[in-house]
């Protein structure tokens, strides 16, 4: 590769940096082509950029960014995934593939801009969609709420209760003669 494929290899790679949330390198010795390219084609139908990088020309084009975090691990056989969408999906498929071919290994990540390890990244492979999580949050927020009400309207069941007691008994009072 002469310095001008170089230097444009450094920008194609400085802009699928820009607007990450969040890059996950992996190292993939012992994969062979068949089974990168499976890995290739699952991560592109989520829109996930993963590439096999030189350390020196990713560390070039990570100069001035928060990848630039990442330079400690740049060594040996790299490959670079990069998500622009939810990061647990990322990580899902990466952990799902790895099941099958454990040869991958994830190195380190790097996830809205806080470097997380390999235990990080395998806890939050764990974790239910986002939805899901809203859903439990909303859930949680609603329960007690739920609750409230349930106790005030049975409280006021109950004063009203007393009242048509009271009610049915003075009407038997003026009912009965004197």
């Amino acid at each position: 590769m002469n310095r001008r494929e170089k230097e444009q290899v450094v920008l194609e790679l400085n802009k699928k940096i820009e607007g990450y949330q969040a890059a996950i390198l992996t190292h993939y010795r012992g994969l062979n082509v068949e089974q990168m390219n499976q890995l290739r084609r699952r991560l592109r139908e989520e829109k996930i950029y993963y590439h096999v990088v030189k350390n020196t020309l990713i560390k070039l084009a990570s100069k001035g960014t928060d990848l630039e975090k990442l330079n400690p691990y740049f060594e040996g056989p790299t490959a670079l995934a990069i998500s622009y969408g939810d990061p647990a999906l990322l990580v899902k498929i990466l952990t799902e593939f790895i099941k099958t071919q454990p040869a991958l290994e994830i190195k380190v990540g790097l996830i809205q801009g806080k470097v997380i390890s390999t235990d990080e990244i395998k806890a939050l492979a764990n974790l239910p969609p986002r939805h899901v999580l809203f859903g439990q949050i909303l859930g949680g927020i609603q329960t007690p709420g739920g609750q409230i009400v349930g106790t005030m309207m049975m409280t006021l069941q109950e004063v009203i209760g007393v009242l048509q007691a009271r009610v049915d008994q003075l009407s038997k009072l003026e009912s009965c003669p004197s």
